[in-house]
């Protein structure tokens, strides 16, 4: 049987110093690397700031867990700012069980977030898309 190879994206956005990454349904190990990939890029080209946001995000797997883990040492490798947003109560449990927010800040959405990174910037006209 073969296997499905379908390519899943990842979207990603700027605004000013920050990107917003957004995440799929489910955040495996596939989906995971994508977005790691995505952020450290976005880090190496000098964004300041990265909001993962979960808006569409479902369910988080013990290695989607491992993946943004790696992601938060990233971030303070960077001296970066890392925000989750929009993330459902199912998943805002797991990552405060696990001491994830110890780590990383959790924003009701996307604007809360960027407003958290620089006063005024959550003014979406600001944004381009970047992926």
């Amino acid at each position: 049987m073969a296997e499905n190879t379908r390519e899943i994206s990842i979207q990603t956005r700027a605004v000013g110093d920050a990107a917003i990454i957004y995440a799929s349904d489910y955040l495996n190990k596939l989906t995971g690397e994508r977005i790691e990939r995505e952020c450290k890029r976005q880090l190496d080209s000098g964004r300041r700031a990265l909001i993962i946001n979960f808006r569409d995000t479902e369910l988080v797997n013990s290695i989607g867990v491992s993946i943004l883990v790696g992601l938060i040492d990233a971030a303070e490798q960077n001296t970066a700012r890392l925000i989750f947003s929009d993330v459902n109560p199912n998943t805002a449990d797991l990552f405060e069980m696990l001491g994830l927010t110890r780590h990383v800040r959790v924003a009701t959405d996307e604007n809360e977030a960027l407003s958290w990174i620089t006063p005024g910037s959550g003014d979406a006209s600001t944004a381009e898309a970047i992926a």
